[in-house]
């Protein structure tokens, strides 16, 4: 039976390797070193900030933070946690993999986060870009070394470019959903009292989609995390590392000693962020407090009421 490659055969490989080595980086070799810049140095900021910090004095603060997020069980956890990693000498190693983690949610953030915002706002926006967004979370994660490995080099800057992009999608996906989730009839009421796109955007959606866009948070977080071993194939450091070079030796206490820290440090840090989710209820925020900053002028109780009780 004739197949279609018997008629004609499509170079794709060879295209992509010519666009890529022909094209990409000899001419825009000085703008990938510019996005190398502020990841760099919030990286070495953070790497070098966690690992000034004495172990007992983080342990007791991510403690505290857990506590405060978690309750007290998952604040006794993290203490615990972070002392047997230091107890098996992998702190320096984790300290550098979670500035690295750190470094990426931040920019996943900074990036994510207005761009879910557009796309709630356009769904022509969001056609545009849920295709991509569909093929950064479907390409497998080893795929995006290459062209990473190309453009940026080796280290744990390209590492953490690899890790923000594979993050990336999540938290865009579920900010737009959490403002398209936002009920009609309260973004209608802001309409109504004359408030701006931006006050409506700030004092109305965001605040009743906080909890849906803490869910993104927590999952591009976790993304994060599920690529430093892979990161470190290219060069970055911390537990990835110390897994990468357990496997390579064939020493199986040293890699299964990674896994662990990785283990307990996302662990740690999903329970944190799952906190903060279950505290940030779409109920948080009054209505009326919101159009009381919108309009700038106070209203009368019963008006009060009726808008408090609508958002209860």
């Amino acid at each position: 039976m004739i197949r279609p490659s018997d008629i004609a055969t499509i170079p794709f490989d060879e295209w992509i390797d010519s666009f890529v080595k022909g094209f990409l980086v000899p001419n825009f070799r000085g703008f990938f070193h510019a996005v190398e810049v502020p990841v760099d140095g919030l990286m070495y900021w953070l790497n070098s900030f966690f690992n000034w910090i004495p172990m007992l004095v983080f342990a007791v603060i991510m403690a505290l933070i857990a506590w405060r997020c978690a309750g007290r069980g998952n604040a006794i956890f993290a203490f615990l946690a972070l002392c047997f990693i230091d107890m098996i000498d992998l702190w320096s190693d984790t300290m550098t993999t979670l500035a690295m983690i750190v470094t990426a949610v931040v920019f996943c953030v900074v990036i994510g986060i207005p761009v879910g915002i557009l796309a709630a706002g356009s769904d022509r926006f969001l056609r545009i870009i849920r295709p991509i967004l569909d093929i950064m979370q479907t390409i497998p994660s080893f795929v995006y070394l290459v062209p990473i490995v190309m453009l940026f080099g080796v280290g744990s800057v390209p590492g953490i470019i690899a890790t923000i992009i594979f993050a990336l999608p999540p938290i865009i996906r579920l900010t737009n959903l959490g403002i398209r989730e936002v009920p009609a009839d309260l973004v209608e009421a802001a309409d109504s009292f004359g408030s701006t796109r931006w006050q409506k955007l700030v004092e109305v959606q965001l605040p009743l989609a906080i909890r849906t866009i803490m869910a993104g948070l927590n999952q591009t977080l976790m993304l994060a995390l599920s690529m430093t071993v892979i990161a470190a194939l290219i060069g970055a450091g911390g537990l990835g590392l110390v897994v990468n070079t357990g496997l390579g030796r064939l020493d199986v206490g040293m890699a299964t000693t990674g896994g662990i820290g990785i283990v307990i440090l996302a662990i740690v840090l999903d329970r944190i962020t799952q906190g903060l989710t279950e505290k940030r209820s779409p109920h948080s925020i009054s209505l009326w407090q919101a159009f009381r900053s919108v309009i700038g002028a106070p209203a009368p109780r019963h008006a009060k009421a009726r808008l408090t009780e609508k958002v209860g």
